[in-house]
């Protein structure tokens, strides 16, 4: 990894460190609500109209550096594998392993990507 991408996921750890929490408004009020974010599209929409007491809306300036979007922590970006086949593209990637993946296969992913190197971010203990 660069000193440019080590900098700037530092940079992007602080930065969200301060991000305020975006949750869909009124979410704590209503059960059915999830927090998951809505954009507020009311008349009389507190949030909307920009009220500071109620949030802040979601904008381009709390994302992330462009260069290490996407990125693990771990200063690599991710990839989500399928199937052993997938790892031959994972070069240079944290590897993935996809929730629909049975645990035979699994297994066998996991070992062709500790063959290979790879890191593998959400791996089981073989049984």
């Amino acid at each position: 990894m660069t000193a440019v991408a080590e900098r700037l996921l530092r940079v992007r750890t602080r930065q969200k460190l301060k991000k305020p929490e975006f949750n869909c408004h009124d979410s704590h009020k209503k059960k059915k609500l999830s927090t998951s974010w809505r954009k507020p599209r009311g008349l009389h929409n507190k949030l909307r109209q920009q009220i500071a007491a109620k949030g802040k809306l979601v904008r381009p300036g709390f994302g992330s550096p462009k260069a290490v979007k996407g990125y693990h922590p771990c200063g690599l970006p991710e990839m989500l594998v399928y199937n052993p086949a997938d790892l031959g593209k994972a070069e240079g990637y944290a590897v993935r392993i996809a929730s629909a993946v049975g645990k035979k296969k699994r297994l066998e992913i996991q070992a062709k990507a500790a063959e290979a190197g790879l890191k593998v971010l959400n791996a089981t203990g073989g049984a």
